[in-house]
């Protein structure tokens, strides 16, 4: 199974920024799509930003202008760099790579999340 670690999350203040990782790991061959979701106390997983192969690149209309996805193949990383915070930001962070393993098997998985906590 391929596993997605995170890190990048914290407590920050209204205005401040974080940057988000997610890195894969395993015996993977070769990585399609990546995005990044968060979750709140009480609500539903909303998309943030998602990334694909190609490079196009998708944000939700609550964070444009304010986030930036961006991916690291050699790496096997996707980023987000989350600028200009806000409480409303608050939420647990999940990281969402698709890809192949070495096997040829298609796989789908998300990262354990990373609390981010914007609060003054």
């Amino acid at each position: 199974q391929v596993q997605l670690v995170e890190s990048g999350g914290g407590l920050v203040q209204p205005g401040g920024s974080l940057r988000l990782s997610c890195a894969a790991s395993g015996s993977i061959f070769s990585l399609n799509d990546m995005g990044w979701y968060r979750q709140a106390p009480g609500k539903q997983r909303e998309l943030v930003a998602t990334i694909t192969r190609g490079g196009r690149i998708n944000y939700a209309d609550s964070v444009k202008g304010r986030f930036t996805i961006s991916r690291d193949n050699a790496k096997k990383t996707v980023y987000l760099q989350v600028n200009s915070l806000k409480p409303e930001d608050t939420a647990v962070y999940y990281c969402n790579i698709d890809g192949w393993d070495s096997s040829g098997h298609y796989f789908r998985d998300w990262g354990q999340g990373t609390q981010v906590t914007v609060s003054s």
